[in-house]
């Protein structure tokens, strides 16, 4: 039998069962504590956070301050600002991490996969090409090669060069 050792995946599992209270993209950045929160950039309107149980490396969630549960309740400045932190962000992670494509995603109520509805974000998801390999199709294992201390390091030079207008 082969092992596959993922000793930061502790944190998923002890998370699992106890859910923080209150909405992470409201408490995350009142914490102050970007590093730990894994928050790579603040905006005026919007933040970029990294998903702290991410579906590929470099996996990262763009919110608005404002807890607000659709793009319908978004004003004009939290969109714009939103969709210019993608563009952004594509380019970064395009610089960074050379990936073969992206996924960008918004999942508005829990029948859409939202893990936190009633506050809108959108999902930015690196992919390369092989990046869906035996693993998650036969033993519903998914591989995650870099730990997230390590990606936040990397792209954080990055994120800070972004300018907040």
């Amino acid at each position: 039998m082969k092992k596959l050792w993922a000793p930061w995946r502790i944190e998923y599992i002890l998370h699992v069962d106890s859910e923080e209270e209150g909405c992470i993209f409201c408490n995350k950045p009142r914490e102050k504590k970007d590093e730990e929160n894994l928050i790579l950039y603040r905006g005026k309107n919007c933040f970029i956070i990294m998903n702290l149980f991410p579906y590929n490396t470099g996996h990262i969630m763009i919110a608005p301050y404002s807890h607000k549960a659709t793009l319908e309740e978004l004003t004009e400045e939290e969109i714009l600002d939103m969709f210019m932190l993608a563009q952004k962000s594509l380019a970064i992670l395009r610089e960074t991490m050379e990936p073969d494509g992206f996924n960008l995603g918004i999942n508005v109520g829990r029948v859409a996969g939202a893990g936190y509805e009633g506050h809108v974000h959108l999902h930015i998801v690196p992919r390369w090409n092989g990046d869906t390999n035996f693993m998650p199709v036969i033993a519903d294992v998914k591989v995650i090669p870099e730990g997230l201390k390590s990606t936040y390091k990397r792209l954080l030079p990055h994120f800070s060069r972004i300018r907040s207008d």
